[in-house]
């Protein structure tokens, strides 16, 4: 009797091992059919690579620096948060060098058919 349960749990196990084979197959196919998946996702990384050289030039202490991107269709979102001390250098006065940051990246945006919004936290 614990021969059979044993068995029908391994039939399981080899049963959802197939299943999660199948669906990694699927992802790696539709990843090669579509090369456009490809080149978003480079976008996405250039816009974060751009921020972080942006936001790292004005800040005294970069490694506090998060950013955070998430991609949803045509949208990224970046949210970038650093500590109170530093939250004056990136917002400036008046919010002139935020205004900036998100200039340059709706324009680094729209050069990949990107729309790209920026979120400062402290």
């Amino acid at each position: 009797m614990a021969n059979e349960r044993d068995e029908i749990l391994t039939d399981q196990h080899d049963e959802d091992d197939a299943l999660t084979q199948a669906e990694a197959e699927n992802v790696a196919a539709a990843e090669i059919q579509d090369p456009q998946a490809e080149a978003s996702v480079e976008a996405t990384e250039s816009l974060r690579e751009l921020v972080t050289y942006l936001v790292n030039s004005l800040v005294d202490e970069p490694e506090s620096v998060e950013i955070e991107v998430t991609r949803r269709g045509p949208s990224v979102h970046i949210q970038l948060r650093l500590p109170e001390t530093e939250l004056g250098k990136v917002i400036g006065r008046g919010g002139r060098i935020a205004k900036a940051i998100r200039t340059v990246l709706l324009i680094a945006g729209s050069k990949h058919h990107l729309r790209v919004s920026l979120d400062i936290e402290g």
